[in-house]
């Protein structure tokens, strides 16, 4: 043991944090989106419509397209479980109704007793309950699934507020861009490997599968033990960090970081403009996000046509794309801020409007290339690689604004940002009830519309510059000067009082 922990001191302990973060959120993602791949295969495929324009449906993949084909009879394939769209969209929806309530005690749970173990317990609770899932269903059916969602989702809202109450700790300003970006990019690898390695199991085994959930289910579970002996809440709390990195972390750090700040300020925070712009934001990419996590491998199974293991690749081939793009955002970011180019709200800014505006554009002309597989899978890949700059931009934003409160902050912001993730599969379900290419049109229409919104309003009104109420003392001192002014006040009068008339 003396030995390992020798060898761990020669990283700097930063950077330890960043990797276990990583893998936090590699493994919160591969227990999150394995089901999308996996209820492809899971649901009788039932296509019963009249459709009678190739501008409608699609061809079987590698079929040539026969004009003025028309669909009239019910088609089933592949499959257990007979689930409704409307059905399917409620259990992809489920999950994000546990994940909305959890968020803010999420965040003020690591404040109070430490995001060590807030985060490392939310991830193993999820990750027995992955591990049980194809128990569950073969039990309830679609009615225990739900019920399982929901439950990862309750211990699963308090990760990334947890997760940004650890960085807080241990990433200094001006490594943030960089730093903050490695531990995101967790979130784009766990969704990549999980759709990968989902389809090319359930290609290989004919359909099993059971077996992803207690593959991803298990590594959560490793994880866990690595993480109770690598993580520290704080650089004050590590047995075997070096003098000099804590030394290094003090200086650049103590001046808005304190080991026990006061209570959180509601009242100031609730009505801080940036904080809401950055509120506003969160929920327009989250719709887009969650339309895209859950909802994008149902397109290209039903609309395109794709087989079970092509559908994994397409689907998660952007997320290499935006991790590349994310790391030379970050790096550009860090760059102009430590050569005074750019000040850190320009740059916030800057990749935020990038993150939202180029997916919203290019996902709705992916619709317009129809079955064209090519065309389609190449303009959405493009547009959400763009969506990588929103670790630098929205991100890492919460701490930018209070290093003191950023646990809660990224709670009330993605809690009610994942509302969407409720909102958003239900639409789906809702709007494309029959696979089609207008349906889907529609929907990405509504995303570029919200992405549009939400942008404008962060440009007018974000900021990365730390709030005031950030800081304990200023609001001390304020309040402090307020007694001052009102006892002076007081003063003068009992003395006016007092003077003979």
């Amino acid at each position: 043991m003396p030995f390992c922990m020798k060898c761990l001191q020669c990283v700097p302990q930063r950077w330890i944090i960043a990797v276990m973060g990583f893998f936090a959120f590699f493994n919160a993602y591969t227990l999150r989106v394995c089901l999308s791949i996996a209820v492809t295969q899971m649901v009788v495929l039932r296509n019963d419509t009249n459709k009678e324009s190739l501008d409608e449906t699609c061809p079987e993949f590698g079929e040539n397209p026969l004009k003025n084909t028309t669909i009239t009879a019910a088609v089933r394939s592949g499959g257990t479980f007979e689930w409704s769209e409307y059905t399917q969209g409620i259990i992809l929806s489920s999950f994000y109704w546990g994940y909305v309530i959890t968020h803010i005690p999420g965040g003020l749970l690591a404040h109070k007793v430490g995001p060590k173990y807030t985060l490392g317990f939310g991830i193993l609770i999820t990750a027995i309950l992955t591990v049980i899932t194809p128990t569950a269903i073969q039990w309830g059916d679609a009615q225990a699934l739900i019920a399982v969602r929901f439950l990862m989702g309750l211990c699963e809202g308090v990760i990334q507020p947890a997760m940004s109450c650890l960085l807080s700790q241990w990433i200094p300003p001006q490594e943030r861009s960089v730093i903050g970006s490695s531990v995101y990019v967790g979130i784009r690898f766990g969704i990549v490997i999980s759709s990968v390695i989902s389809g090319l199991i359930m290609d290989q085994s004919s359909g099993n599968w059971p077996s992803i959930f207690h593959l991803f289910g298990a590594i959560g579970i490793v994880w866990f033990v690595f993480w109770m002996f690598l993580a520290y809440n704080s650089p004050r709390e590590h047995p075997f960090i070096t003098e000099k990195e804590k030394s290094y972390l003090n200086v650049h750090m103590s001046s808005h970081t304190h080991e026990n700040p006061a209570p959180f300020p509601w009242k100031r925070a609730l009505t801080s403009r940036p904080f809401l712009a950055l509120i506003v934001m969160q929920s327009g990419q989250d719709w887009c996000s969650y339309t895209i996590m859950s909802d994008l491998p149902k397109y290209m199974h039903s609309v395109l046509k794709l087989p079970v293991y092509l559908n994994g690749y397409a689907s998660s081939m952007h997320q290499i794309g935006s991790w590349l793009f994310c790391m030379l955002m970050s790096w550009l970011s860090d760059w102009l801020v430590a050569k005074d180019r750019a000040t850190i709200t320009t740059v916030r800014k800057m990749n935020t409007a990038i993150s939202s505006l180029g997916p919203g554009c290019l996902l709705v002309a992916a619709m317009y290339a129809g079955c064209n597989v090519a065309a389609a899978i190449t303009l959405i890949t493009i547009g959400l690689t763009l969506t990588g700059s929103a670790v630098p931009g929205i991100k890492v934003n919460v701490l930018d604004l209070s290093p003191n409160y950023a646990g809660t902050l990224m709670g009330i912001s993605n809690g009610i940002g994942a509302v969407t993730g409720v909102l958003a599969p239900y639409t789906v379900g809702v709007l494309a009830t029959n696979q089609t290419l207008s349906e889907w049109r529609l929907i990405f229409w509504i995303v570029a519309g919200v992405s549009l919104a939400t942008t404008l309003n962060f440009l007018f009104n974000a900021s990365g510059e730390v709030q005031d109420w950030n800081d304990p003392t200023v609001r001390k001192n304020k309040k402090t000067k307020k007694a001052d002014a009102e006892e002076d006040v007081n003063l003068l009068t009992i003395k006016k009082n007092n003077e003979p008339k």
